[in-house]
């Protein structure tokens, strides 16, 4: 059967960016002292706190996850797998997005060195988070769809 044609906010680029946005704005405080204690050779201390910021990250990227395929489901869009993941995914896209605000509006660091080894890493620590991300939003939407396709009575 066809996909019915969804309007601009329901498709996928929206969608993706609204799903890394909403995580991402959870955690951003927290990721500038982490951003300080490792990059800028701060003390961190608070990590009862840090922990708190990532399951509050882990528990909002699965439920806007499941909320985003629920409204995929409901205009018949039967394709979420791959949407699912790139959803819960997308805040390790704002995170690498971040670093460009950090590296030239608050560290301080210069040259091609530190700027290659700045971005590398982060590179890699922004990728983890996507892949990291992604399977959280990927399974609990795979939880969900199975969880309401199994409640389907066929008389």
């Amino acid at each position: 059967r066809e996909v019915p044609p969804a309007v601009w906010y329901r498709q996928g680029p929206c969608q993706v960016f609204m799903a890394g946005f909403l995580p991402f704005s959870a955690i951003y405080i927290e990721l500038h002292y982490v951003f300080a204690s490792v990059w800028g050779h701060k003390l961190y201390t608070l990590y009862g706190i840090l922990l708190i910021a990532f399951l509050m990250l882990v528990i909002v990227t699965a439920f806007i996850t499941v909320a985003l395929t629920y409204f995929q489901l409901a205009i018949e869009d039967h394709r979420w797998w791959w949407r699912s993941f790139f959803s819960g995914g997308a805040t390790g896209l704002f995170v690498y997005t971040y670093c460009f605000f950090y590296y030239f509006g608050r560290s301080g660091m210069f040259g091609f060195l530190q700027t290659s080894f700045f971005f590398g890493y982060m590179l890699i620590a922004s990728y983890a988070a996507f892949i990291m991300l992604g399977t959280i939003g990927f399974a609990s939407s795979l939880v969900f769809v199975r969880r309401i396709y199994r409640a389907i009575k066929c008389d």
